[in-house]
């Protein structure tokens, strides 16, 4: 999962980066409101925590513009804990408000909470061939034999198994599996498509993820059969 965090306070926004990432989140840190604008209008996140008093362009505003584009979840995780500023949030199109201070455990609940509704038709589990992932847990496992992946590499994976067939080009591996700072012409991602394709291999494994020339990568379709989830 890909978070976006639009917070002035330098410290409290890299303490928020720190905790989702304790729990397998990517994490992208914005300071002002325009570049987590910028950054919001061309990254596709799973959901977005917003200040209000950005130096900027307001929580709200931001809230306001981003609406015109995308439906992106967005928390409000600000001082300002009124009613007027609650409904105010909610009227420009924030689905939640959280004020602080704030608990940690609050917020991480609230979050997941904001993804699961945006997501409600998605299983927990992906299986191709005799491969299993379980998202809740980050567990892989072939012919019931636990693989260790680092969080890309089951991000990878992940985004492989639930498009079987699909075409992937490097970019959008990357938008959807790396913090949003890295370049497409980064040979970032062949380098973690090395590390899967290897840790793969024992099992005989590593042939279904296939490299298209000039474009990307795909996991192979096995025709006849219903792998992944859908």
């Amino acid at each position: 999962m890909k978070l976006l965090v639009v917070e002035d306070n330098r410290k409290l926004a890299e303490n928020i980066k720190a905790g989702f990432e304790t729990h397998n989140y990517f994490v992208d840190l914005a300071f002002t409101g325009e570049d987590g604008l910028e950054l919001a209008q061309v990254v596709d996140y799973d959901a977005i925590i917003l200040d209000i008093l950005l130096p900027d362009l307001s929580g709200f505003e931001f809230c306001a513009a981003l609406r015109q584009e995308k439906a992106t979840p967005i928390l409000m995780l600000t001082a300002l804990g009124d009613i007027e500023n609650k409904l105010k949030g909610f009227s420009v199109g924030a689905d939640d408000y959280l004020p602080k201070p704030f608990d940690f455990r609050e917020l991480l609940a609230r979050v997941e909470a904001l993804i699961r509704r945006q997501q409600p038709l998605k299983r927990e589990v992906l299986t191709y061939k005799g491969l299993v992932m379980d998202l809740k847990k980050r567990e892989v496992h072939i012919e019931d034999k636990p693989i260790k992946l680092s969080a890309r590499e089951f991000g990878i994976m992940e985004l492989f198994v639930r498009f079987p067939g699909v075409v992937f080009s490097r970019e959008q591996i990357i938008n959807k599996v790396w913090e949003s700072h890295y370049e497409p012409k980064s040979n970032i991602v062949d380098v973690y498509i090395l590390y899967l394709r290897n840790k793969l291999k024992p099992f005989g494994y590593d042939v279904f993820i296939e490299t298209v020339a000039r474009i990307g990568y795909r996991l192979k379709r096995l025709d006849g059969e219903d792998y992944a989830e859908r």
